[in-house]
């Protein structure tokens, strides 16, 4: 093995890790928000539809933001780079408001106020970490940096939990201010090491844009990028962004629901509800890695459905087995099918970009068909309950994660038959 080789693979760990920082510093707020924002809001509402639908707002601002700040990061040239300033002024501020939401409680005009102002705060950084795995990392290398960021996202699930189990029927406040914190410092180790100036992408995206000036035409905007997308006689992107939307909406259903599920269906306490999730936090972490190397072996779309099937599958069996034990072990075996997708999904999308310039673009239109599934996931999986009733929301989630697998198995027909086409 030579020296540079050994530097490369140095600067592509360092990096990895430090991208997984950023997306931990998020996810540590992301995922307690997720497990105790609801019961805030049952406080004041009955609905299960309408806990469901305010839990989807920040999604549905993230359908309107992300895409737009991703392609914005994509044509800022600083000497920072082009993805951490964003990352250095949101995180603080979301972070504060992070911390505001249990002392708004009591109101709930107050409660969706604050959660709004977050929400809007967050999403204007939420792709930007992500992006950064295409900007210092090779395709055939993305799949293992992505499946990093994923078990640190995890640990946050975990985090989340372990706070929901100690902390929260008797420290609400304390609660919320641990992920905050956690946030603040995350943020201060990346703002010190962290130079996107420096990386491949940015280096391209900045000599193809002097090309581009010399050539008088403009950078490509959100909308000119989507457009590409719809009118491409190959529909994999447009597939695999519908995919994303539908499984974001099983998975987000899952997670946004489980503590009021817990409580109504499983007879437990709001805190024990929240840690239903602490083993498949466990679960993911094991199965990240795996999921990678399997796909860059197997085929990322075949090792996606897959996975996909098995997470289905699980919220079958925790149906069939309505008890706490079951859950937990119904919710592990779906983590680790649900790896599949999320190491995979956007690695997926990031390696059919056409140009290193769109990538912040790319990965903010994953996150919008991932957002638009958190939106209208947990709302209609909470409208099929107020039908069925609590006992069978597994089940309903299944449902939706069925339609996800049929449009991934669709994208591997068109990629089979385009590889045959190529290949005559």
């Amino acid at each position: 093995m030579t020296t540079t080789s050994v530097g490369q693979r140095s600067r592509t760990r360092r990096i990895t890790f430090l991208v997984a920082l950023a997306v931990f510093a998020q996810e540590s707020t992301w995922n307690f928000y997720e497990s105790q924002v609801p019961p805030l809001l049952r406080e004041h509402i009955s609905s299960a539809a309408v806990v469901g639908l305010l839990m989807g707002m920040d999604n549905l601002l993230g359908i309107f933001i992300q895409p737009w700040i991703g392609n914005r990061s994509d044509r800022t040239r600083t000497s920072w780079g082009r993805r951490m300033p964003y990352l250095v002024v949101g995180m603080p501020i979301a972070a504060a408001l992070f911390l505001t939401i249990p002392h708004t409680s009591a109101s709930l005009p107050l409660l969706i106020a604050t959660m709004f102002t977050y929400a809007l705060v967050a999403n204007t950084f939420k792709p930007i970490a992500e992006a950064l795995v295409p900007d210092f990392i090779a395709p055939e290398r993305r799949s293992r940096a992505n499946a990093a960021v994923k078990i640190a996202s995890s640990l946050t699930a975990i985090v989340a939990a372990a706070l929901s189990i100690f902390l929260v029927d008797n420290h609400l406040s304390i609660a919320f201010a641990i992920p905050a914190v956690i946030m603040l410092l995350s943020i201060g180790v990346l703002a010190a090491t962290v130079r996107d100036s420096r990386s491949p992408a940015y280096r391209a995206a900045v000599a193809e844009g002097l090309e581009i000036q010399h050539a008088e035409r403009k950078e490509p905007r959100v909308r000119d990028t989507f457009f590409e997308i719809l009118r491409d006689t190959d529909r994999s992107r447009l597939l695999l962004l519908v995919a994303i939307f539908l499984f974001g909406s099983a998975w987000a259903a899952s997670r946004s629901l489980m503590t009021p599920y817990g409580t109504e269906a499983l007879d437990m306490s709001r805190g024990a509800a929240g840690g239903l999730t602490l083993p498949s936090g466990i679960a993911f972490i094991v199965a990240a890695y795996p999921a990678a190397v399997l796909a860059e072996r197997y085929g990322r779309l075949r090792v996606m459905a897959i996975g996909m099937s098995v997470f289905a599958a699980a919220m079958v069996l925790g149906t069939i087995v309505p008890t706490p034990a079951g859950a937990a072990v119904a919710l592990c075996i779906a983590a680790a099918g649900a790896t599949c997708f999320l190491v995979n999904a956007v690695v997926v999308l990031w390696n059919l970009a056409p140009s290193a310039r769109v990538f912040g673009t790319y990965a903010g239109m994953y996150t919008v068909g991932w957002a638009g599934g958190g939106f209208l996931g947990p709302a209609l999986v909470g409208a099929m309950v107020d039908v069925t009733g609590w006992p069978l929301m597994l089940l309903d989630v299944a449902v939706v994660a069925a339609l996800s697998i049929v449009v991934v198995v669709r994208i591997s027909a068109l990629q089979r038959r385009t590889a045959l086409t190529l290949a005559k």
